[in-house]
C-alpha cells in the first residue's frame, strides 16, 4: 500500500484503542503471506507506529507466517521488535505436505522446520497455527504430540471448510446457500464429527501432562 494511506492506517488504529489505555495495542499481520512485504516493509510500520503512539502506551506485533521465507535476518528484527510469530504448520511430514505445498508443487515441510529452528534460535516468541483438514483431523494425537516434540508451546486449531460450485467430487446431494446457490464442500475440508473428535483427543493428551 502507497506509505501514505500505511500511516493513516497505522494512526487511526492507535487513535481508536484511546479508550482501552490498559491494554497493550496489538497489530495482527496476517493474510496472503506478510512476509513477501519484506523486513524493510515493517522496519517501516514500526517507525510509523512509534511515531503515533501515545506516551505510555504499549505497541505489539504478531505475524502469521507460512515460514517458507524465515532467514535470519527476519529472525534478528522480530526479536529485536518483540514480534510474535505465529508459524503454520499441520503436524508431522505426510500430514502438513499433504496441502502445504510451494507454487512449483512442491513440499514445505522441511522449509517450516528450519524457520521453527531459527525462531527458536534466536529467542523469538512464537507459537504454531494448525488447520484442521481431513487427513491430519484423523491422527490428533500425532499431531499434538509432534507440535510438543518441536518446542511448540502454545497452539491453535482451526478448522477448514470450504465450499465448491455445484458439481464438486463429493458425492451426495449439493447443499443450498441463502441466495440459493448449489455448493458441495471441498474434498480437504473437515467433517463436523472429526473436528470435534480431535479437539476432544487433543484436550485429553494435555490434561494428562
Amino acid at each position: 500500500m502507497p506509505d501514505d494511506v500505511l500511516e493513516s492506517y497505522i494512526r487511526d488504529y492507535i487513535a481508536a484503542q484511546a479508550k482501552t489505555p490498559e491494554l497493550d495495542i496489538w497489530f495482527n499481520w496476517q493474510g496472503g503471506e506478510p512476509t513477501m512485504l519484506g523486513v524493510d516493509f515493517f522496519r517501516r510500520v514500526i517507525e510509523l507506529q512509534q511515531r503515533h503512539r501515545a506516551p505510555g502506551r504499549t505497541i505489539r506485533n504478531a505475524l502469521q507466517t507460512n515460514g517458507t521465507l524465515l532467514d535470519a535476518k527476519w529472525a534478528e528484527f522480530l526479536k529485536a521488535n518483540r514480534f510474535l510469530a505465529g508459524v503454520s504448520i499441520d503436524g508431522p511430514r505426510e500430514l502438513h505436505d499433504r496441502y502445504r505445498i510451494d507454487r512449483a508443487k512442491r513440499p514445505t515441510f522441511d522449509a517450516v522446520l528450519e524457520a521453527v529452528a531459527l525462531l527458536k534460535e534466536h529467542e523469538v516468541e512464537f507459537n504454531a497455527l494448525t488447520v484442521v483438514q481431513r487427513q491430519n483431523a484423523k491422527k490428533p494425537r500425532e499431531v499434538y504430540r509432534f507440535l510438543k516434540s518441536i518446542g511448540v508451546e502454545y497452539m491453535q486449531f482451526i478448522p477448514i471448510v470450504e465450499r465448491t460450485a455445484d458439481g464438486g467430487s463429493l458425492a451426495g446431494a449439493p447443499q443450498i446457500d441463502e441466495e440459493g446457490m448449489a455448493y458441495r464442500v471441498a474434498p480437504w475440508s473437515v467433517l463436523p464429527r472429526d473436528y470435534g473428535t480431535f479437539l476432544c483427543r487433543v484436550f485429553d493428551e494435555w490434561i494428562k501432562e
